[in-house]
């Protein structure tokens, strides 16, 4: 469709409001600004929800291994061997022998649920998400056994710091000639780390792999092989090939199910929050809609003056289109300007607000995280303005085919 200067300069002029068009002109004006908020917030809460997925995974597969493998006879005993055999798989990039196991762990009179992770000290220290956030103390302390590395949000929640004692009491009995009595053992904090997630700052604890064999009574045994891949994505084939080489006593878990309820949560929720959001932008195009209809009935007169000047039914209609998608086109350029602006600067806005209203609006303990997170996704943003822009040239279309086939004697008539 092209625009001819006589149709920019007539939508142009309409688009203007004078004293007895204020009312649809403020129309107008309420359909560019709800365009705007529309793809604005849905900028906004997409680029959240890809950043709170995006650093939930960094943060799980940073912490966690991307496959796991575990004996199906319980424990595994030739684990150095086994680990060797996973990481000449192609595509594994380390393959981590384990003792991982539920504890209680007290101190000051305060008790709380921990996960101990039992590890070689070379392989903590690979391990780049906590060696490079330790906030105090030392890995080079993380040997012997009778020490640990916990979580920075356990030891404030015990009120510990590095050099402390904490006490850890296994689930597993020990038996006694008095009975059974619960096996527990103090141990030294060697250092603190905050990897930025909850979740694991206030539950994880490190020990060097023999003090963890000690404790959970496994010796030289682990049970569980911890592995990284190169492609996170690909885990499926890799599986197949761990199977293949260790065969049917050994079973395998990848990050995807282990994770499956909680992604899929997310996921879910990520598309239910762009259809309601959605429903803004639509609600804004129907405003264009009436808008555009009621500036047709106003504008009858006019329309006739101008098809008796020559006019002909397609510059009607172009004049009427230009009118009503410019207020579109206007309304989905400020969303895309304002949608970028707010959700790159989106930490800062929570911290300033947090200030001004004296109230936490990103409570960590809930959503995991200690930072708010914005990730842009551009092939997204395209998909938002395009979805704007294609519903409101939509929008004028019926209203601009109505001032077209007005017929300008009936117009005149009844004017």
């Amino acid at each position: 469709m092209i625009f001819g200067a006589f149709e920019r300069l007539v939508a142009l002029r309409y688009l203007r409001s004078r004293r007895k068009e204020g009312f649809i002109s403020v129309i107008a004006g309420f359909s560019l600004v709800g365009i705007a908020l529309g793809v604005a917030t849905l900028i906004i809460v997409m680029s959240v929800m890809n950043g709170f997925r995006q650093e939930l995974l960094g943060r799980i597969l940073g912490v966690n291994g991307h496959l796991a493998v575990m004996s199906v006879e319980g424990n595994i005993a030739d684990y150095d061997t086994v680990a060797e055999r996973v990481s000449k798989i192609q595509g594994v990039k380390s393959a981590t022998p384990q003792v991982q196991g539920q504890v209680m762990v007290t101190a000051s009179g305060t008790a709380t649920g921990g996960l101990v992770r039992g590890m070689a000290p070379k392989d903590l220290k690979a391990r780049a998400l906590i060696a490079e956030k330790i906030v105090a103390g030392s890995l080079d302390d993380f040997q012997g056994t009778n020490v640990v590395v916990i979580g920075a949000r356990l030891a404030q929640n015990l009120r510990l710091g590095v050099g402390d004692k904490v006490t850890l009491i296994s689930p597993n009995s020990a038996v006694t000639v008095f009975g059974s009595m619960p096996r527990l053992k103090a141990y030294t904090i060697a250092a603190l780390f905050d990897v930025g997630m909850y979740e694991y700052d206030s539950s994880f604890i490190y020990m060097p792999l023999e003090a963890a064999q000690i404790f959970f009574e496994l010796s030289e045994q682990v049970n569980t092989i911890e592995v990284f891949v190169d492609n996170v994505e690909k885990t499926t084939p890799i599986r197949r090939e761990i199977f293949q080489s260790l065969g049917t006593s050994f079973r395998s878990q990848d990050w995807q199910q282990s994770n499956a309820s909680f992604f899929n949560a997310i996921q879910v929720e990520r598309n239910v929050m762009f259809l309601i959001l959605s429903l803004i932008i639509l609600v804004a195009v129907f405003n264009i809609v009436s808008g555009q209809i009621m500036l047709v009935k106003d504008k009858g007169r006019d329309i006739a003056i101008l098809r008796t000047m020559g006019a002909t039914r397609g510059m009607i209609l172009r004049v009427f289109f230009l009118s009503g998608a410019s207020i579109g086109l206007f309304g989905t350029l400020a969303g895309f300007v304002l949608g970028l602006s707010f959700a790159s600067n989106i930490e800062t806005i929570r911290q300033w607000l947090e200030g001004l209203s004296g109230t936490n609006l990103f409570d960590e303990e809930i959503y995991f995280l200690s930072k708010l997170p914005a990730v842009v996704d551009p092939t997204e943003v395209m998909q938002i303005v395009g979805m704007a822009l294609f519903f409101s040239f939509l929008a004028p279309i019926f209203p601009a085919w109505r001032a077209a086939r007005l017929d300008p004697v009936e117009a005149i008539r009844y004017e």
